[in-house]
């Protein structure tokens, strides 16, 4: 067996190509957690109509996509700030908060953690310990926090653990940091496949908090990563004003801005997602849990974190014997507080998922 040099992202395709031999359009990723069923139903048939859009520029304020996400979140759009992907708005909120020194809730999503560094910040972590399955501590998490500290980053649904947190516990925290000082951004980027997102959405939140910025995008749960689209919701017109005053007009091309439109109101889609995700998750856990080799966590979002049991293999070892047969999971030793025992993977379609499932529990 060729022990792999190098960790693989869900988008680098391309390397596992080139190390492996194996072309990426048959590689069926289980690590970029993106939606199965493809782009949206409405999208698909519609975007082409559109084509003529590309010929003049995007509403400077792109309103009426403000618009449509404040009627798909239930806010108001006054509200929302639109950016290209949510990287960039993770990128120009903390370049407007401009954190000395930020905790970050993890294991989890690495940019936050990059994006205070290039900003001169210094990063500290409140860990999530496998001892408590990965749930988050409130008040041991509300005894770290010090008026010291500038900004709290929380991912919800987290990734890699796919626990999440209620809006109970989000306003305890708040409450706590608005005594201090602190700013709370909350990537939401994978409420969605919740199955309680209405009650998990830290959105109704913005309307009595301003020291809370909640992003989302359409890479996962509408499988449209190249579209770049993302959204802020935000509550502090003074912060939202702030940042429009730095962004860049028109990162968001128009076709982008039309799908975005077309994508947020296609109902049956987003139906056909979150029964599909439901079911899968439940089955998974239902077939993994008697398999006691492994381990798995709770899942919320549309990912399950797995620990290895059995001695002598490691996430190397699964991450290789999937590859081989064209399957890609996360080896997630490269995250915080994680080694070399843990995975992640994605619901894809059930016979995927099947595929997927067979090469494991063979291993074991």
């Amino acid at each position: 067996m060729i022990e792999p040099k190098e960790h693989f992202h869900g988008s680098d395709l391309e390397k596992i190509e080139e190390y492996y031999g194996i072309k990426k359009e048959e590689i069926i990723s289980f690590s970029a957690n993106v939606n199965p069923l493809g782009i949206s139903y409405r999208l698909r048939d519609e975007l082409s109509r559109h084509i003529n859009a590309i010929t003049s520029y995007p509403d400077r304020e792109y309103t009426s996509l403000r618009k449509c996400i404040a009627e798909y979140t239930h806010t108001d759009y006054r509200n929302i700030i639109v950016g290209n992907g949510s990287t960039e708005l993770i990128s120009l909120v903390i370049q407007q908060i401009h954190p000395i020194k930020a905790l970050i809730v993890g294991p989890t999503y690495s940019e936050y953690e990059h994006e205070i560094s290039l900003g001169g910040g210094r990063t500290h972590y409140f860990r999530l310990r496998e001892t408590d399955l990965f749930h988050l501590d409130l008040e041991a998490l509300q005894k770290t926090l010090t008026p010291d500290t500038d900004m709290l980053i929380l991912c919800n649904p987290n990734n890699p653990t796919s626990s999440q947190i209620d809006r109970q516990t989000m306003r305890a925290i708040l409450d706590t940091c608005k005594e201090m000082g602190i700013f709370v951004m909350v990537d939401e980027t994978y409420v969605e496949f919740s199955e309680n997102a209405d009650m998990i959405t830290s959105i109704p939140l913005t309307a009595y908090y301003n020291n809370i910025i909640i992003l989302r995008g359409i890479a996962k749960f509408f499988a449209a990563p190249g579209l770049r689209l993302g959204y802020a919701i935000c509550g502090n017109q003074s912060l939202l004003n702030e940042i429009n005053s730095h962004k860049n007009p028109w990162t968001i091309n128009s076709l982008a801005a039309i799908a975005g439109e077309i994508m947020f109101r296609d109902q049956e889609y987003i139906r056909d997602t979150k029964h599909l995700i439901t079911a899968e998750r439940k089955r998974i856990c239902d077939i993994l849990d008697s398999h006691p080799e492994l381990k798995y966590y709770t899942p919320n979002a549309n990912f399950i974190l797995v620990r290895i049991l059995k001695e002598g293999i490691t996430s190397e070892d699964l991450f290789d014997a999937a590859i081989r047969e064209k399957l890609m999971i996360r080896d997630c030793s490269t995250f915080p507080f994680l080694d070399n025992k843990y995975f992640r993977f994605c619901f894809m379609k059930p016979e995927d998922n099947d595929r997927l499932l067979q090469v494991l529990l063979e291993m074991m």
